[in-house]
């Protein structure tokens, strides 16, 4: 099996490649991956032993492809971009060619439609993926969701993330791990933060991401005079750890193929507040968190609100959270679905 990641930064595509590709061994695949020469995610697979071609351009791995994968028997495209470039030269490797995609943004053009076409399978992370790429290529779409893998977190680290932060022992500590940009709607995020400030002033919110929305909100937090109240924090490595002084997370999204970003909540015990959009209504939904309507700012107040009144409603919204993540998004299981549809490809061809 090839892996095929040509990304040069380290978000959650790239995480879920990595993940994929340590469960297909687990399960006895011999796995190999195709990146960006000198990307993090070349760093990250050399780092677990896996098995690495990297190039410096799409010409290199091009190349590759045509000439060099003759005995590879599925690969395994995790991006629109580089599955173009499996399908292009198919005549040569002849491999299997499987997709997944994770963005719920809609399909155009012929040359896209085309490549789907040319694709053995096709998996969407959400039904809410699926649901746009059904309509665009006229095809069956699986619904195969994202790993969750938990652990340790570094409480040292957690501090050293807020030690700029003014608070005190009862303040509660809400936060974000998400892009200023317009799919992530953070000026739903804004005022539903100055909503609840006008309530209550218990509360402050870090804002870890970056994007060009960052002007725009520095702006309000200075109009607003919240600066002790609305954080900016940008990117920041290992984020994750902030999960063990964090007593609320929130998602104000306009647009999300699934947000995986909320399963890292639930594996660490965190009450989700969010809203409904894409994939988000899959995993909030059933009690595993507050689920708010799209450009709702006041109900994702009142949601916060509702959760840090009612610690009984905290204690319930987690456990089924918690209890859900590791049910359906281990390693183990998300894997497993592959391998089934992996199995009933290759069955296929056999007939």
């Amino acid at each position: 099996m090839l892996q095929l990641n040509f990304q040069s930064g380290w978000r959650g595509g790239e995480r879920q490649t990595l993940y994929n590709m340590i469960g297909f061994r687990k399960a006895g695949y011999q796995v190999s991956l195709l990146c960006r020469k000198g990307s993090i995610m070349e760093s990250k697979a050399k780092g677990e032993g896996f098995d690495i071609k990297s190039f410096g351009n799409i010409f290199g791995a091009t190349c590759f492809l045509t000439f060099k994968c003759r005995k590879i028997d599925l690969l395994h495209a995790q991006t629109s971009h580089i599955l173009t470039y499996a399908v292009i030269t198919r005549l040569f490797h002849r491999g299997k060619i499987i997709y997944t995609r994770r963005v719920a943004k809609a399909q155009s053009g012929k040359l896209t439609r085309w490549k789907f076409h040319h694709t053995d399978k096709v998996f969407a992370i959400s039904e809410a993926v699926k649901e746009v790429l059904e309509k665009f290529i006229n095809k069956k779409v699986i619904v195969i969701s994202d790993i969750a893998v938990a652990r340790k977190l570094d409480e040292n680290h957690a501090l050293k993330l807020i030690e700029n932060v003014r608070r005190n022992k009862d303040t509660k500590l809400i936060a974000t791990t998400s892009a200023l940009t317009h799919e992530k709607a953070p000026l739903v995020m804004f005022e539903a933060i100055r909503i609840l400030n006008l309530k209550r002033k218990d509360c402050i919110f870090l804002h870890f991401g970056s994007g060009p929305f960052l002007k725009q909100i520095e702006n309000l937090i200075k109009e607003n005079h919240l600066e002790d109240v609305y954080y900016l924090m940008g990117f920041a490595d290992n984020v994750e750890d902030l999960f063990l002084k964090m007593d609320i997370f929130i998602m104000s999204s306009e647009m999300e193929g699934l947000g995986s970003s909320v399963l890292n909540a639930f594996l660490y015990k965190v009450p989700v507040v969010s809203t409904d959009a894409g994939g988000l209504k899959e995993l909030v939904g059933d009690g595993r968190g507050i689920l708010c309507k799209k450009n709702s700012p006041g109900l994702l107040a009142a949601g916060i609100e509702d959760l840090i009144n009612h610690p009984e409603l905290r204690l319930q919204i987690t456990t089924n959270a918690f209890d859900y993540v590791n049910q359906f998004h281990s390693i183990q299981f998300i894997t497993g679905q592959y391998i089934e549809q992996i199995n009933s490809l290759f069955d296929e061809s056999k007939d």
